[in-house]
């Protein structure tokens, strides 16, 4: 047993919402001072003989840029993920079996903070660490930088380069026995934010899926705007010539004349193609019987996908970003739920797509992804985003909402 698991293993901080019992082990606090630099738990270490054997280590980084980054690497025996605390509880890679998560950027250290000015090239400093599969953006802004009551506002907001203040590793006692990594990320400024993020990235032992539940929360005495996208970002294998992004569309819009040019082909990819650019489109899901909806990204042969299934309630906008560059240049597309498009904050607001979270008040955001490695599951998820859209057209428009 490792050395301070004993003296965690009955430690409770309250922290789940169910009421099951669970071990719970705090690895970072900055209250306290506290940050276990080599620590790991296993589901041997907890006694659990039964169902797939699995595992959660953290570990420090070093070297470069990526000098005291903390990561947590979970294996729950089928899917395994790595979670960068130090980077706003980012999801660094997922993979299962033959399927990969993420993509080549070619940002290759998991990068510090520390080492990252998001107000240099005009507000697109972000770009600077941009390497993961999975990055929260907001929360006082996302989306593209620009200018909004004389201050400018970088891209895709600050929490992705916010370290966490608190991460707790929780096991269920009960089969089965679901394993939660969450982090609070505080984004607080004087005079203009004061926000909460309890951030979760949790799965089951021998599953292939991994679910997404965090939970914003304004402490502040006013009202407060904020900002939302879910930027997940796919490379090979799942993105290739002849892949294809599959969804329940109730509309779509190009976000600029580029991505009008390419309209007709706006669901399928290309493969590296040197001079591509980009390509963005705004789309608005329509959705099922209990509000959520779900969309698909399948290779060429349709034997390999990703299902993303999600609330439109909190997250009703959607954007499919295509970045079919060369392989060494970052060939990516992201799958990014959202709660508006990303246009510049003060573009955005004029749509009334900037939402207010009253004082005291929380929005949760829950996002479930599952990988499919056969056939028949790909096919499944396609039958299922068919009946969300139960026959109903797609309204397409032709030319952008505005001009950046």
């Amino acid at each position: 047993m490792h050395p301070i698991l004993s003296a965690l293993l009955s430690v409770g901080f309250g922290l789940l919402s169910s009421a099951a019992v669970a071990k719970e082990f705090v690895l970072v606090d900055a209250e306290a001072g506290k940050r276990e630099t080599e620590w790991s738990i296993t589901s041997r270490d907890l006694g659990i003989a039964a169902g797939p054997a699995f595992s959660v280590h953290s570990r420090m980084l070093d070297g470069g840029k990526q000098e005291g980054v903390q990561v947590i690497d979970v294996d729950n025996g089928r899917l395994s993920f790595t979670v960068v605390p130090t980077r706003g509880m980012n999801i660094e890679r997922v993979t299962s079996g033959d399927v990969t998560l993420g993509w080549n950027s070619p940002v290759k250290e998991i990068v510090n903070p520390a080492f990252i000015t998001l107000d240099s090239r005009a507000g697109l400093g972000w770009l600077d660490g941009f390497n993961e599969w999975l990055v929260r953006c907001g929360y006082e802004w996302a989306g593209h930088p620009g200018m909004d009551d004389g201050k400018l506002l970088t891209l895709h907001g600050r929490v992705g380069n916010t370290p966490a203040s608190k991460v707790v590793v929780v096991v269920d006692d009960a089969a089965p026995r679901r394993i939660h990594i969450r982090g609070r990320v505080d984004e607080k400024v004087f005079k203009f934010a004061d926000y909460e993020a309890w951030t979760e990235v949790s799965t089951e032992p021998g599953s292939e899926s991994l679910r997404i539940s965090d939970t914003l929360t304004n402490q502040s005495d006013y009202d407060r705007e904020y900002q939302v996208l879910y930027h997940g970002n796919f490379g090979p294998p799942l993105l290739e010539a002849g892949s294809e992004f599959v969804a329940p569309v109730k509309q779509v819009t190009p976000f600029n004349d580029d991505a009008a040019k390419g309209l007709d082909t706006w669901t399928t990819y290309l493969g590296p193609t040197k001079n591509f650019g980009e390509q963005v489109y705004n789309v608005i899901p329509f959705v099922d019987a209990n509000g959520s909806t779900t969309v698909m990204l399948r290779n060429k042969a349709a034997d390999r996908g990703i299902r993303l299934t999600y609330g439109v309630a909190a997250l009703p906008y959607f954007t499919l970003w295509k970045n079919t560059d060369t392989l060494r240049e970052g060939y990516v597309t992201g799958l990014e739920p959202g709660t508006g498009f990303a246009y510049p904050r003060v573009i955005e607001r004029t749509f009334g797509r900037v939402p207010k979270l009253a004082a005291g008040k929380s929005q949760s955001f829950d996002l479930d992804y599952t990988i499919l490695t056969d056939r028949e599951s790909v096919a499944k998820v396609a039958r299922d985003i068919a009946a969300i859209q139960a026959g109903r057209a797609t309204q397409m428009r032709t030319t952008p909402e505005v001009k950046e």
